[in-house]
Parts: structure tokens; C-alpha cells; sequence
């Protein structure tokens, strides 16, 4: 299955006692890696985690959170009485020096620590309608990476088959490529004995030498299994995530493509090997996209 690790989903629920907003992003990277941001959740942020990951493989997760709750039932005031009591009693102090002191019930509230305001714990009606309606943004989600997961796909079925006709050209022009390199070693010993003879016995075994040291049948060879192999893997209709395999594939077909091209001798082949590590490069930045 091909789908990407990048996508964005967000939905609003509003049920009797409180809303929720809930936002996924997900971004590429090698493990699973979740991150939460917003309304504390306790004990209910693992279940959620755990979620995911019956659902997705790879890719950093950013959920954030938002939960309004409505009527008083719902919420629990806490006042930090040490605190409170040391704050009036120096208030008590300040007001005997300056009798114009005034303190507003508004003030006291906006002071750090003394009163906070708390939802009370979620019930377990309230962890299932949370779990619920998470699934069904992580769906929405994964649906957007499916559908990028296609689009990725799409532009690598079209660099297999542009790698697949320039190993072809590639195979037909290096079958030329012995007699190339018979030549030019037969024109340097040229250049080399202006006056003296040379042996055609020598020459052929110079030329033999250099041509199997130049040989690319077995580059070639390897780069039309990785290929055939890469076809493989986007045509598989298993759930299983092939990322992982398509990034391996593609530094393989990558390090295949780098040794053609540093035994190239002619440069027809070479030119046609600076087009197929083009290929090939194109294919090494999108499968790292792939979950």
C-alpha cells in the first residue's frame, strides 16, 4: 500500500456537557512519533496514542486539542488558601500605610496560583465519545494521506518506466563499448611508439583487460531487477506500509547508477547515465515521503 506520511485533518464535535476541536498533522519521519499539544487529557492521551498506532506506521503525530465545557457541574474551583492568606495579610499591611488601597475580586482572581479553575475527570462515557470522534478525524486523515499516496505513486510509475528505456539505451550503446576502448588504446600506443612497432598480441590483451574492468553487464543486470522490484512494491495490494523497502530499493538503484557511470568510457553512455541518476535521485526524495 502506497500513502503518504504528510496530511492535515481537523474536526469540531459539540455534544450535551462539553465541545472539542481535534487537529492531526502528521510529517514524515523514520519511527512513529506523537506528539500532543492542548487541553490535558491524563490517562486519556495514552489511549488515543495507542489508537494511532493500530492505524499508522510511520511519521511524526501533532494532535492538538481543544475541549470547552459547559455548566458549572462540569468544572471545580481550587483556591491555594497558604497562598491567599499571605497575599491578604500583606494587602492588610499595604492598606494601613495607604488607606486609598483598593483590591477588586476580579484582581484576586487574575493573580498566578491563588485560584484556578479545573475540569473535573473525565467520566467514561466522555473517554469513548473522545476515542470516537478522534478515530474518525485519524480516518479523515489517513484518507488525505491515501490520496496523496496515490499522487506519489502516479510519479513513480512514470520514473521506473524512464529508468527502464534509459538502462535499455544504456545496455545497446555499451555493447559498442569494447571496440571504443580498443580503439582508443590502440591510437595511445600509437602516440606512444611513433617510431617503434608494437604488438597486436599485446594490444588485444590490454584491450581485453580494460574491457572487462569497464564491463557493465552486471550494473545492469542489477538495475533491472531493482527496478522490476520497485514496480513490484507499487503494484502491491497488501496493507502492509513498503516505505521503508522503497527507500532501501532506492539507494540501491542510486549506488547502481553512480558505479555505471564512473565505468562509462563513451560518452553516449555517459550522458545516458547522467539522465538515469537524474531518475533515479527523483526517486530517492519521494519514497521518503511514503509511510
Amino acid at each position: 500500500m502506497i500513502r503518504s506520511m504528510t496530511g492535515y485533518a481537523d474536526m469540531r464535535f459539540v455534544h450535551k456537557e462539553f465541545s472539542a476541536k481535534i487537529s492531526i498533522r502528521t510529517l514524515n519521519h523514520r519511527f512513529l512519533d506523537w506528539n500532543y499539544r492542548g487541553a490535558p487529557l491524563g490517562a486519556v492521551e495514552e489511549k488515543l496514542r495507542n489508537l494511532c498506532q493500530q492505524k499508522l506506521y510511520r511519521g511524526r503525530i501533532e494532535v492538538l486539542m481543544d475541549i470547552n465545557s459547559f455548566g458549572a457541574e462540569r468544572c471545580e474551583i481550587n483556591i491555594n488558601q497558604a497562598l491567599l492568606d499571605t497575599f491578604l495579610s500583606a494587602l492588610n499591611k499595604a492598606a494601613h500605610a495607604q488607606k486609598n488601597i483598593t483590591f477588586s475580586i476580579d484582581s484576586l482572581l487574575n493573580i498566578p496560583h491563588v485560584v484556578e479553575l479545573r475540569r473535573k475527570e473525565f467520566t467514561k462515557k466522555d473517554e469513548e465519545l473522545l476515542g470516537t470522534n478522534f478515530l474518525k478525524t485519524l480516518d479523515s486523515l489517513i484518507k488525505e494521506r491515501a490520496r496523496e499516496g496515490r499522487e506519489i505513486k502516479k510519479q513513480l510509475r512514470g520514473h521506473s518506466q524512464n529508468i527502464v528505456l534509459l538502462v535499455n539505451r544504456i545496455e545497446k550503446l555499451a555493447k559498442k563499448q569494447p571496440l571504443l576502448i580498443s580503439e582508443k588504446l590502440r591510437e595511445r600506443l600509437k602516440d606512444l611508439n611513433r617510431d617503434n612497432s608494437f604488438s597486436e598480441n599485446k594490444l588485444a590483451e590490454e584491450a581485453s583487460f580494460l574491457a572487462q574492468r569497464y564491463d557493465l553487464t552486471e550494473e545492469i543486470a542489477r538495475l533491472k531487477s531493482h527496478v522490476g522490484y520497485l514496480k513490484e512494491l507499487l503494484e502491491s495490494k497488501t496493507p502492509e506500509p513498503v516505505g521503508k523497502k522503497l527507500d532501501f530499493l532506492a539507494q540501491e538503484l542510486y549506488r547502481e547508477a553512480n558505479t555505471l557511470n564512473s565505468k562509462a568510457q563513451d560518452i553516449k553512455v555517459i550522458r545516458q547515465c547522467l539522465a538515469l541518476k537524474s531518475e533515479v535521485e527523483s526517486v530517492r526524495q519521494q519514497v521518503q515521503n511514503i509511510e
